[in-house]
C-alpha cells in the first residue's frame, strides 16, 4: 500500500467517522427538539390553569366583597329594628305603666273573677292599691 493509498483510507475512515458523529448529532438534535415542544405545551398548560386560577379568585375575591356589602346592609337593617323594637318596647312599657290601663286591667280582671290578690300581683300593685281602684270604680 501505498502512502497515497493509506491517506485516502484514513480521509475516507474520518468522513465515515465525521458522518456517524453527524447523524449522532442530528438524532440528539431532533430529541431535544421533542422535548423542548413537550415542554412548552406543558408551559402553555401550565399558563391555561394560572390564568383559570387568577379568574377564579377574582371571582372569589368579588363574591366575598359583595358577601362584605350585604352583610354591612343586613347589620344597618337589624340595628334600624332594634332600634324600633326598643322605642316600641319602650312605648308598651309606658303604657302598661299607666294609671288607666292599670285601672281597665284590673276592672277586666275582677269581672272574670280574679281575686284581689291575683289582680295585685298581675299588676305589680299593692293589695290596697287593688282595693282603692276597684272601690272607686263602683
Amino acid at each position: 500500500m501505498t502512502f497515497s493509498q493509506l491517506i485516502l483510507i484514513f480521509l475516507s475512515a474520518s468522513e465515515v467517522l465525521l458522518l456517524g458523529l453527524l447523524v449522532v448529532f442530528y438524532l440528539r438534535l431532533r430529541k431535544s427538539e421533542a422535548l423542548l415542544t413537550s415542554m412548552q405545551s406543558g408551559q402553555e398548560a401550565l399558563v391555561a390553569k394560572m390564568h383559570f386560577n387568577a379568574e377564579l379568585e377574582q371571582e372569589i375575591v368579588e363574591s366575598f366583597t359583595q358577601r362584605q356589602r350585604e352583610l354591612q346592609e343586613l347589620e344597618t337593617q337589624l340595628e334600624a329594628r332594634a332600634d324600633e323594637l326598643r322605642t316600641l318596647l319602650e312605648q308598651a312599657e309606658a303604657i302598661s305603666r299607666s294609671p288607666q290601663f292599670l285601672r281597665e286591667l284590673i276592672l277586666t280582671g275582677r269581672k272574670k273573677g280574679q281575686t284581689i290578690p291575683q289582680l295585685a300581683k298581675a299588676t305589680n300593685l299593692s293589695i290596697d292599691e287593688v282595693e282603692l281602684i276597684l272601690m272607686k270604680a263602683e
